[in-house]
């Protein structure tokens, strides 16, 4: 088993890896990424001897690059298709950023029966970015449709921008750059397609997981750094957190958004002491 693919019930192909034997660890990404942007992980738990699984979404990497279906129902849905392709049982779900909003769906709709055993929300949209009276702490509507606009006009640019800037926190003094990775998070980017991101936007910003935190019943590691410049932690894993019924929150100082990359030791340190605990 290395990588492959796999038709969804509306037709649409998703790309995974699957490495190994053991116990399931099943990695959901960010946005506008891959599979890729969790190598590190990957190799690490492989080695570690359990069994890995990272999928593109929809839309992104080299999954088919979908005009209709780019929101959080349908991706939970896409995950737990996969994980009946690849008869997944007792598997840790674990979500960086939008994979994070993906993760507690999926598990909270679809995790029941055995399926999941443990989740871990990394930098992790939930519950709901958006600002709204409900959610005085979240970010104005006029952050996402920056965003959007910068999209349309200049995808590349913009996709050079964010990496190069505050997703690892390289716009910090003394802050140590790393052009392989920013060139390799332009690369998982521009793979995916342009009306699935634009759309993925929405999915990450507007979706409200208030109700799927409060219904997942496995225990929930919340990891974040609390210089995450993309997704503030005070209406994010600090929220989160306390709406889980068996949550742990791991609060990381001075790391940013994109820390499963720049601190991958420290990360897959107090993942697998979760996972064996």
């Amino acid at each position: 088993m290395s990588s492959n693919t796999f038709i969804t019930k509306d037709g649409t192909q998703i790309f995974y890896k699957d490495w190994g034997k053991g116990q399931p660890v099943v990695f959901h990404h960010g946005w506008p990424l891959s599979a890729d942007d969790w190598d590190a992980q990957m190799l690490f738990f492989l080695d570690k001897g359990y069994r890995v699984i990272a999928h593109d979404r929809r839309g992104h990497g080299r999954s088919s690059q979908t005009a209709t279906g780019n929101d959080m129902d349908t991706y939970a849905s896409d995950v737990a298709e996969l994980a009946k392709h690849l008869d997944l049982k007792d598997a840790i779900h674990v979500g960086h950023s939008t994979g994070g909003g993906e993760v507690a769906r999926y598990v909270a709709k679809h995790g029941g029966g055995g399926r999941v055993a443990k989740a871990a929300l990394l930098g992790a949209v939930p519950p709901i970015m958006l600002k709204s009276d409900k959610n005085p702490g979240g970010l104005p509507i006029e952050v996402f449709d920056g965003f959007r606009a910068a999209l349309v006009a200049n995808r590349a640019q913009f996709f050079h921008d964010i990496p190069a800037g505050p997703f690892y926190g390289f716009n910090r003094p003394g802050a140590k750059v790393s052009e392989g990775v920013i060139d390799n998070w332009w690369r998982q980017g521009m793979m995916g397609g342009a009306k699935a991101h634009y759309d993925c936007i929405k999915a990450f910003s507007e979706t409200d997981f208030t109700d799927d935190l409060k219904t997942i019943d496995v225990p929930v590691l919340v990891m974040h750094g609390d210089d995450d410049q993309i997704v503030p932690i005070a209406d994010s894993a600090l929220l989160s957190a306390k709406l889980l019924k068996k949550g742990e929150l791991k609060v990381y100082k001075g790391l940013p958004h994109g820390m499963a990359t720049t601190h991958a030791d420290v990360i897959n340190a107090d993942l697998l002491a979760f996972f064996k605990a």
